[in-house]
């Protein structure tokens, strides 16, 4: 048997599932096989977008639930796994060739119970800063010294052994961020190891009917965030790695959801009290997230946690924290913070030493 299963989960013949096939079959199959999940749709039609070489190597398995995240198909995938580790990939993506054999080889050598792949975007070479770890550091990675939480999306190896110990799994049913908790779960209690060098994942830019793209309520867009807070291990770990965790949410999540909604008129009443409700239990939940934040992080928390401040400002800050090199985004609010791994400098340079192979 072959130490990783790969399981790529598709919903709709027009994604070129021929493409991703190909890149593990072809490039990966050293130590990996291979299942698709065919997700609301019949095998049959999924089946006929391959060629007949290897159509016959991979393994078939249908799901039907009536969602439209992919959880639930990635989950039955894993279930079904016997393999050492399992790899989910989405149907429009690719493994670069040998990315496989890094991984296994990353994880033999560090005792690695999840493995992080490199990420790209669109072509090998496009390198996507996530996570912006410490970038000369050898053996396991340390969920708060190098931001593990950056990495939403479980890609790369992840022991079936480990994932079943916690019982760790995808949330079903939700429209976007049904990985963020299992991820979560993942970097912080298993044994974590980076492949920084090797041959990667590559996101393709193909679809155009990612459900994450879809425009959502404020209340909608944030369930999987409210999800995670409320979970019993995630009170319980230590304030240090909630508060990094939850200075993650904010600055990719709640700046990223107001970044994208860039309508005055968008911003009702109701979502604006549904963001301050939010930032209100990002506060409960871990009360000095913000310290190591920016200045201009700082006006635009401030707009997001008062309702009445007009949605201009609160747009205006948006955009005011993306002038990156001035010094309101260069400088934390608190200036005993300015070497914290989260403050803008640390931070700003390891994402860009990310991106250095």
């Amino acid at each position: 048997m072959k130490p990783v299963e790969v399981i790529i989960a598709v919903h709709t013949p027009t994604r070129p599932i021929a493409r991703a096939v190909a890149s593990v079959l072809d490039g990966n199959a050293a130590h990996a096989s291979l299942t698709v999940v065919c997700h609301n749709v019949e095998l049959d039609v999924i089946a006929a977008e391959l060629p007949p070489a290897h159509r016959d190597h991979v393994a078939w398995l249908a799901h039907t639930d009536g969602h439209r995240s992919a959880s639930g198909p990635f989950n039955a995938g894993m279930r079904a796994s016997d393999a050492e580790f399992v790899s989910i990939m989405g149907s429009d993506d690719t493994l670069s060739p040998g990315a496989v054999d890094s991984w296994v080889a990353v994880a033999r050598k560090t005792g690695a119970e999840s493995v992080l792949t490199r990420l790209s975007l669109g072509q090998p070479d496009k390198a996507v800063p996530t996570p912006p770890a410490r970038r000369w550091h050898n053996g396991l990675a340390d969920p708060i010294k190098d931001r593990l939480s950056y990495r939403s999306a479980p890609l790369g190896l992840v022991s079936n052994a480990a994932r079943q110990r916690l019982g760790a799994q995808l949330v079903e049913g939700m429209r976007v961020g049904g990985d963020v908790s299992y991820v979560t779960r993942l970097w912080c209690e298993t044994k974590v190891a980076i492949d920084r060098n090797g041959p990667g994942y590559v996101i393709g830019e193909d679809a155009t009917d990612r459900v994450t793209l879809d425009p959502r309520s404020i209340t909608e867009e944030f369930t999987f965030l409210r999800h995670l807070l409320a979970q019993g291990w995630f009170a319980g770990y230590p304030e240090e790695l909630r508060t990094t965790i939850v200075t993650k949410l904010v600055r990719i999540h709640v700046f990223g959801a107001i970044w994208y909604r860039q309508d005055p008129g968008w911003w009702t009443a109701d979502e604006r009290v549904a963001l301050a409700q939010m930032m209100e239990q990002f506060a409960q939940a871990a009360p000095n997230f913000a310290k190591p934040l920016s200045r201009a992080d700082h006006a635009l928390l401030q707009a997001a946690s008062d309702p009445s401040i007009e949605a201009q400002t609160l747009l205006g800050a948006a955009k005011a924290r993306r002038r990156h090199g001035r010094p309101a985004t260069l400088i934390p609010a608190h200036l005993s913070q300015l070497l914290h791994p989260e403050a803008p400098p640390r931070f700003m340079a390891a994402s860009w030493l990310a991106t250095r192979a």
